[in-house]
C-alpha cells in the first residue's frame, strides 16, 4: 500500500479478514465424524487424555474403538480434550482424513473444563504422513494465535485453501497455568482428481480436433509435484514456427511462447517468462496459463504474473498435437536435449478438455508409458530441518581408519556448519564459507597440524547441492554434487582413527568440542555416514542419536526473492530470515525500491524553493514509467516542464513514402539512464549521495550549479570545469535524514594532473519542536503506529506533502521529501489490508475535523479527484480559500495573514508594527545620549541561533552584501542636530540619516568608488518642529527613491563611479553612534553630540525591526541599550479595523466559535429604552460642537511660522567640493529665505 498527498491528514477506520478461493459452499465438518483411530500424537498425558478425545465441544464420556473382527468396545471415559505426556515444542497432534481433502478453516478449544489449552500453534500438512509441509501465510511459515481459556472457539480461516489428508497440530505456546491442551475442528470438503505418475519416460500425447489449429484464446491449467529441478511439463509447436512450452528449470517454471513475427522472422516473437522457485520439494503446485491474443496471465500458486508476447502476431498455429510430460518424438532439433518430467500431475485441462480424465478412458496415446498408473508414488527422501539452534547427532563406527561422510543440503545462507566429528586426535569439520564447501581437519598426534581444503560456489543458491567427504590411506577427497571431475584430494601425513560421534547443523554448545559455532540454517537429506544410509526415522522415534530443535522429515525452506519483492529493477538477495533489495542505479528507494528518489513534477521542485534547471521527474511516483530528466522553466506565474526530442534543429526532410510524404519519428528523451558520479559521500544508514552542500537530494548539482554562477556554464560544479586553477565547490548539508557524513569518495584523481582538496565542517544541530504527523495502520495481529515530529511548524500556510507506505517489509512515513520514520512490518502483519467502509479524508467519527486544504491525493497510483467530490459535500469547498483569502488584507503594514482554527491572526514579528493587526506603532523617547545599537551576527554564529525566536538575520542575513535595502522609520524632535539612524559595516560602506543644526534631513551614502559620500539634502522642510514625520528609503542598485511625509516621492541616482554593493553590513545604530573603527568624521564632529533627543518609532530595515527588538524583551535578539529608552508611540493612533461578520465567514463553524480579533460584537436586545437612545444622541451632538469650537479657537492661537532654504548658504563659491562647502559655510546664515506657515 502506498498514500501519498499534500497536507493532508486522514485515519481509515479497516476490518481485517482472511479472503478464501473457494468457489461454492465448502464448510464441512471433517473431524468431529472421523472414528477414534483417525488421531494420533507423540504422546498422552493419560490413557483419558487421547488423541481422539481432541474433538471440537466434546466433554467427558465414553468413547468407543472399533476392533474387528471383535465387536465394538468402550474405553476408559475421555477427559474432554488431548494433552500429551511433556509439555514441549516436540508435541504434535495428528489427523488423518481419510482421503485427500480441500481444507478452508481451523477452530480449536482447550481441554473440557481445565486449566489446559494451547495459546499458539503452527499447522503441517501432507498426502502421505512423509515430507511435511507447514503452513505459509504472506511468505512466512504462519503461527495461528489459539485460546486464552479452556472452552472458547477460536477459528482461522486459512487465506488459501489447502489440499491434504494428514494434519498436524504443533503446538507452540500454552496455558501458564496448565499443560498443553487440544480440541480441534477442521473445515472443508471433499476433492477429487485423477492423478498420472510420470516416471521419465511416458509421454502424453494430445491429438487436436484437426490437422492445423489457429488458436486465438487458451485455458490451460493443472497440477504437478516432483523431486526433480528440470522437466517438460507441456509442449506443443506448429510448422510455421510457433510454439508454447513449459517447463521446469533449475525448480523454477519457464512459459515460453511464439506467435511468430512478419518483421524479422520468428526469432523475434520469442516471450519467455519465469515463476516460482524450489518447485522441486515433492508439494503440490498449481498451474493456469489464460492467453488471450497476445495478452497472458500466467499464475503459478495463486501468484499471478501478467505479460504481452513479442511479435505482431495474435494467433497460436499449433500442428497435429500437444504433448505433457515431455517432447513428442515430432519435436523439432532446436527443441532437442531436454530431460522429461518426472513426478505426478492432477487436472490437466486444456481448453476445456480434462486430459486426465481422457488418459483414464483411454481416449489419448499413452503408448510410451512403461506402467500407467493413476497414483503417485511416496517419495523416499526424508529432510531434516535446521533453524539457528538446532543440531543433530548420529553414531558412526569408532576407531576406524576410514571416514566417509555424504549428504545434501540446500539454504540461503553462505555461511554455516555442515558436519563436526572429532578424531582420536583431532576434529574434521565440513562448512559452508562464503557459498563454498570447506573442510577442516586438525590432527593432532604428534604435532598439531591443519588441513584445508575446498570446492564449489555461489552453493547458498537454495538448490539441493551433494558433498561427499573421504578420508583414508593418508589422503582425503572432497566432491561437490557429484563432479567427480573437480573432485579435490589433499595428502594427510598421519592416519586418521574416527571417533564414532556425528553433529550435523552446529548447535552444539553443551558438548564443549569447540568455542567457536556456526549454525546452519537450512535443510539435510540423504545423510551417509560409513557408506551407509542414516535411518533418520528411527532418530525420530528415539532409537538411536538425538536432536534438538530439529524438525524431521520437513523442509520448511522459504524463497522470499518470488515472487521478487523489489521494484523497478531492484536485485533482491536473502538470508534464511529475511531479503533485502539493493536499489542501485534504479532512480527509488526504500526497503523495496518502492520510493522514488525524484519529485513528480516541475512545480514539486519550485514548491521546495528550486529555481529553474534541470531535474530529474517521475511523474506517475512508483508507477512503471521510469524516471527521466527535464527542463524546469520557473516563474512567477506559471512553471514549465520541458521534455527535449530527438530531432535536431532544422532538420532536412529529404526522404518520402510512394505517396511523396515524408514522415519522420519523434521521440521524447523519456529514457535516459542517470550517469554514474564520479564522486559521492556517505551518510547515515551507509547510503550513497551525489548532491553537495548547498543542493538537496536527487539533484546532482552543487550549490553555483542550482544558481548559475558556476565557473564553467557547461557545468553544474566548480570542480568540474577541470581548470588548471583551484575551484571551489561549498555549501552547507541541511537535510538531517543523511547526516552526519561518514565516508566521502572523490574520483578521477589518479589522472595525471588531477588534484581534489576536502573540507568538512562540524556537524551542527538545532531544534526540537514542532508539529507531529502520524500514521497507523492494524492487520489484526497489532496496532502500528508511525510518527514524524516535524521542527518546524505545520501550520505555516504552506503546501507540507506526507507520503505512507506499507509493504511486506516495513512501513514508512515520510514529510515533505526530508524526514522519515521507518517501522519494520509486523511478521504477523503482512496480510493484505481490505477495506470494506467508505474513505474518510479530513476528519473521522470521533476526530477534529481537519481545517486547511489538500491536494494531489493518490493510493496506490490512483488519484482521487477531491475537488469533485468537495462540491458534493457539506463543509468542504473547491479551491483553496480560508479566512486570510477574505481578510487577510486587515494585516497591515507587511504583517502575514496566518490561519487559526476558525478565524485568523497576524505575524508582525517581520515587521515594525505591534497589535492583532500589526498597526501599532512600537516607538520609544530617547533621552540626551540615549541609543540603541542592533548588530548583524557573523555567519557561523548566525547559523546556530536560526532556531531562536528571532527577529535578526530573516531580511538582512548576516554579513550581507546588499545590492538593494529598503528603511522607513518615523520621529518627532524639536533639536538637532542629531544622527537619527546610522548603518555601519566590516567595511568602510555606510548609509545615515541626520538632522542638521537648520531642522533639515540629510542622507548620506558611502558605497566605495567615490572620495566623499554621496549626499542628498532635504532642504525645502524644517522638520525638527515637535511634529511626527516620517521617512521612506530605498535602494535599487543606483537608483535611491526618498520620500519624506505625504510629499511625492523624489528619484536620485548614484554616480557611475560608485559601487552598488553594500558590503558586509554590520550594525544599526539609532540616535547615536558608538562604534571603535573609521567613522566619517563629520558624522562625529557635527552630529553625534550630544545625540538625537526626541521619538523614533516604526524603525525597519527590510525585515528587521532594532527598536522593536530593544523594546520587546520576549524577542532574544542581538540588540543593546544605553541610556533611558521609554516607550512610546510618538503621538501615532492605530488603525482600527471592524471585526469580520459571521455570516460572510465561509469557515465559521459556530456562532459563538471565533477567537479574538473576530469575535462578532454581540448585537443588543430588541427590549433597549428608545427614548434613553434619543437622549443620548442629543447629547453627543452639544458634546461635537463644542469641540468644534475648540479646535478652531486652538488653530489661531497656535500658530508658527518655518522656513527651508533655496540657495547654497556662504562661502560656498570658495569651496573645492560640496563637502568643503558644508564644512566653511555657517549653518545659521541665510542668503535667502521664503516664508510658509503651518498649523
Amino acid at each position: 500500500m502506498h498514500l501519498e498527498l499534500d497536507a493532508l491528514t486522514a485515519q481509515r477506520r479497516s476490518v481485517p479478514s482472511l479472503r478464501t478461493d473457494i468457489v461454492g459452499k465448502c464448510e464441512d465438518s471433517l473431524a468431529t465424524p472421523l472414528p477414534y483411530s483417525s488421531f494420533s500424537s507423540s504422546s498422552v498425558y493419560t490413557q483419558g487424555h487421547g488423541a481422539g478425545y481432541a474433538k471440537l465441544n466434546r466433554k467427558q464420556g465414553t468413547c468407543f474403538v472399533e476392533t474387528f473382527p471383535t465387536p465394538i468396545t468402550p474405553i476408559k471415559p475421555g477427559a474432554g480434550g488431548w494433552s500429551p505426556l511433556d509439555t514441549d515444542r516436540y508435541r504434535w497432534l495428528q489427523v488423518d482424513l481419510g482421503s485427500r481433502k480441500q481444507l478452508v478453516a481451523i477452530a480449536t478449544q482447550g481441554r473440557y473444563s481445565s486449566s489446559d489449552w494451547t495459546s499458539k500453534y503452527r499447522l503441517l500438512y501432507s498426502d502421505t504422513q512423509k515430507n511435511w509441509r507447514p503452513y505459509l501465510q504472506d511468505g512466512n511459515i504462519w503461527t495461528f494465535e489459539g485460546n486464552m481459556n479452556s472452552d472458547g472457539v477460536v477459528r482461522h480461516e486459512f487465506q488459501r485453501a489447502i489440499l491434504a489428508r494428514y494434519i498436524r497440530f504443533i503446538p507452540l505456546d500454552w496455558s501458564s497455568k496448565g499443560r498443553i491442551g487440544l480440541r480441534l475442528e477442521i473445515y472443508g470438503c471433499s476433492y477429487l482428481a485423477d492423478v498420472i505418475s510420470f516416471d521419465g519416460h511416458g509421454i502424453i500425447s494430445y491429438r487436436l480436433r484437426s490437422k492445423k489449429m489457429k488458436i486465438v484464446k487458451d485455458v490451460i491449467s493443472l497440477k504437478f509435484r516432483t523431486t526433480a529441478g528440470n522437466g517438460v511439463l507441456l509442449h506443443g509447436e506448429g510448422q510455421q514456427g510457433d510454439y508454447i512450452s513449459l517447463e521446469l528449470r533449475r525448480a523454477r517454471l519457464q512459459l515460453s511462447i511464439n506467435l511468430g513475427s512478419n518483421q524479422y522472422g520468428s526469432i523475434q516473437g520469442h516471450t519467455s517468462v519465469t515463476s516460482g522457485s524450489l518447485l522441486d520439494d515433492d508439494h503440490w503446485h498449481s498451474v493456469v496459463i489464460e492467453r488471450y491474443r497476445r495478452n497472458v496471465n500466467f499464475t503459478l500458486d495463486h501468484h499471478i504474473q501478467q505479460f504481452r508476447t513479442n511479435g505482431e502476431f495474435d494467433h497460436l498455429d499449433l500442428d497435429y498435437e500437444i504433448s505433457f510430460g515431455g517432447l513428442p518424438v515430432s519435436a523439432k532439433p532446436s527443441f532437442g536435449g531436454r530431460e522429461n518430467f518426472v513426478g505426478c500431475m492432477e487436472g490437466i485441462i486444456y481448453n476445456g478438455d480434462n486430459i486426465t480424465n481422457l488418459v483414464r478412458r483411454n481416449k489419448v496415446d499413452t503408448s510410451s508409458f512403461r506402467n500407467l498408473t493413476f497414483s503417485c508414488a511416496e517419495s523416499n527422501s526424508f529432510p531434516v530441518f535446521f533453524n539457528s539452534t538446532s543440531f543433530l547427532r548420529l553414531p558412526g563406527q569408532s576407531d576406524s581408519d576410514t571416514l566417509s561422510v555424504s549428504l545434501s543440503f540446500r539454504t540461503w545462507n553462505p555461511n554455516g556448519l555442515l558436519m563436526f566429528t572429532t578424531l582420536a586426535d583431532g576434529w574434521v569439520e565440513v562448512g559452508l564459507t562464503d557459498g563454498k564447501i570447506t573442510v577442516y581437519m586438525n590432527v593432532t598426534q604428534k604435532k598439531n597440524m591443519r588441513i584445508d581444503i575446498s570446492s564449489g560456489s555461489g552453493l547458498n543458491d537454495g538448490q539441493w547441492h551433494s558433498v561427499h567427504l573421504n578420508a583414508l590411506e593418508n589422503y582425503a577427497m572432497l566432491t561437490v554434487d557429484g563432479d567427480e571431475a573437480s573432485t579435490v584430494r589433499t595428502a594427510i601425513p598421519i592416519q586418521i582413527q574416527t571417533g564414532g560421534t556425528y553433529y550435523f547443523g552446529g548447535y552444539f554448545l553443551h558438548t564443549n568440542v569447540r568455542s567457536l559455532q556456526r549454525s546452519f540454517q537450512g535443510c539435510m537429506q540423504m545423510i551417509h555416514i560409513d557408506d551407509h544410509l542414516a535411518d533418520l526415522r528411527a532418530v525420530e522415534q528415539g532409537l538411536i542419536g538425538s536432536f534438538e530443535n530439529v524438525s524431521l522429515d520437513m523442509c520448511a525452506i522459504i524463497d522470499r526473492c518470488v515472487p521478487n519483492h523489489c521494484e523497478h529493477g531492484g536485485r533482491c538477495s536473502q538470508t534464511w530470515d529475511t531479503f533485502s533489495c539493493n536499489c542501485s542505479n534504479t532512480g527509488y528507494t526504500g526497503a523495496t525500491c518502492h520510493t522514488s528518489m525524484f519529485q513528480q513534477s516541475c512545480e514539486e521542485y519550485k514548491h521546495q524553493g528550486k529555481s529553474s534547471g534541470s531535474y530529474w521527474i517521475d511523474p506517475d511516483g512508483s508507477g512503471s514509467i521510469a524516471p527521466f530528466r527535464v527542463s524546469c522553466e520557473m516563474t512567477e506565474e506559471k512553471v514549465w516542464t520541458i521534455l527535449k526530442n530527438n530531432l535536431s534543429p532544422q532538420t532536412s526532410v529529404t526522404r518520402a513514402d510512394q505517396q511523396g510524404k515524408a514522415v519522420l519519428q519523434i521521440t521524447y528523451n523519456v529514457t535516459d539512464e542517470q550517469g554514474v558520479p564520479f564522486s559521492w559521500w556517505v551518510g547515515r544508514g551507509n547510503e550513497r549521495h551525489s548532491y553537495w552542500g548547498g543542493s538537496g537530494p536527487g539533484i546532482q548539482k552543487c550549490s553555483c550549479g542550482i544558481e548559475h554562477n558556476c565557473t564553467d556554464p557547461k557545468y553544474y560544479c566548480n570542480c568540474d570545469a577541470d581548470q588548471r586553477t583551484w575551484r571551489e565547490d561549498a555549501g552547507l548539508l541541511v537535510y538531517k535524514d543523511h547526516l552526519p557524513v561518514s565516508q566521502v569518495v572523490v574520483g578521477d584523481t589518479s589522472r595525471a594532473g588531477s588534484e581534489a582538496k576536502l573540507t568538512i565542517g562540524p556537524l551542527r544541530c538545532h531544534g526540537d519542536r514542532g508539529s507531529v504527523v502520524s500514521f497507523s495502520f492494524d492487520v489484526g495481529s497489532e496496532r502500528v503506529e508511525l510518527s514524524i515530529h516535524s521542527p518546524v511548524p505545520l501550520n505555516d500556510d504552506q503546501w507540507h506533502r506526507v507520503e505512507a507506505e506499507k509493504n511486506i517489509k516495513e512501513a514508512v512515513l515520510q514529510l515533505n521529501g526530508q524526514y522519515r520514520e521507518v517501522r519494520p512490518t509486523p511478521p504477523q502483519g503482512h496480510t493484505k489490508l481490505e477495506f470494506y467502509s467508505e474513505l474518510y479524508v479530513g476528519a473521522s467519527s470521533g476526530q477534529r475535523g481537519f481545517l486547511g486544504c489538500m491536494r494531489s491525493l493518490k493510493i496506490n497510483g490512483v488519484t482521487y479527484d477531491l475537488e469533485e467530490k468537495a462540491k458534493v459535500t457539506l463543509g468542504v469547498n473547491p479551491g483553496c480559500q480560508g479566512h486570510c483569502s477574505s481578510y487577510g488584507m486587515h494585516c497591515r503594514n507587511g504583517g502575514k495573514c496566518v490561519e487559526q482554527y476558525n478565524g485568523y491572526s497576524c505575524d508582525c514579528s517581520l515587521t515594525a508594527y505591534d497589535g492583532p493587526f500589526c498597526t501599532d506603532d512600537v516607538g520609544g523617547y530617547f533621552e540626551t545620549g540615549t541609543l540603541v545599537r542592533y548588530d548583524f551576527l557573523p555567519e557561523a554564529d548566525a547559523f546556530a541561533s536560526r532556531g531562536v525566536n528571532s527577529l535578526s538575520g530573516v531580511g538582512v542575513p548576516s554579513e550581507a552584501n546588499l545590492t538593494q535595502e529598503e528603511l522607513v522609520f518615523s520621529f518627532s524632535t524639536s533639536s538637532g542636530p542629531s544622527i537619527l539612524v546610522y548603518i555601519s559595516s566590516r567595511s568602510q560602506d555606510y548609509l545615515a540619516v541626520v538632522l542638521r543644526h537648520n531642522g533639515t534631513l540629510q542622507i548620506r551614502y558611502s558605497l566605495g568608488g567615490l572620495t566623499e559620500p554621496f549626499t542628498i539634502d532635504v532642504d525645502h522642510r524644517n522638520v525638527a518642529n515637535g511634529q511626527p514625520h516620517s521617512v521612506n528609503i530605498s535602494r535599487n542598485l543606483r537608483e535611491i527613491r526618498l520620500q519624506l511625509d505625504h510629499y511625492p516621492v523624489s528619484t536620485y541616482i548614484l554616480p557611475e563611479a560608485s559601487d552598488t554593493q553594500f558590503n558586509l553590513v554590520k550594525s544599526i545604530f539609532l540616535g547615536k553612534v558608538f562604534e571603535t573603527g573609521q567613522i566619517d568624521p563629520i558624522l562625529i564632529e557635527r552630529y553625534n553630540t550630544p545625540g538625537f533627543v526626541g521619538c523614533l518609532s516604526r524603525v525597519q530595515l527590510n525585515s528587521v525591526a532594532p527598536l522593536k527588538a530593544a523594546l520587546r524583551s520576549g524577542l532574544a535578539a542581538p540588540v543593546s541599550t544605553h541610556g533611558i529608552l521609554v516607550p512610546s508611540n510618538c503621538g501615532a493612533s492605530p488603525l482600527t479595523i471592524s471585526p469580520m461578520a459571521s455570516a460572510s465567514d465561509t469557515w465559521h463553524l459556530e456562532a459563538a466559535g471565533a477567537v479574538f480579533p473576530f469575535n462578532e460584537e454581540k448585537a443588543s436586545d430588541d427590549g433597549v429604552d428608545r427614548n434613553s437612545a434619543i437622549i443620548g444622541g442629543i447629547i453627543a451632538m452639544v458634546i461635537f460642537t463644542v469641540l468644534c469650537i475648540m479646535v478652531f479657537v486652538i488653530r489661531h492661537m497656535f500658530r508658527h511660522k518655518g522656513s527651508y532654504h533655496t540657495n547654497e548658504a556662504k562661502g560656498a563659491e570658495s569651496a573645492d567640493c560640496a563637502d568643503a562647502a558644508i564644512i566653511v559655510n555657517d549653518p545659521e546664515t541665510i542668503d535667502e529665505i521664503k516664508r510658509e506657515w503651518f498649523i
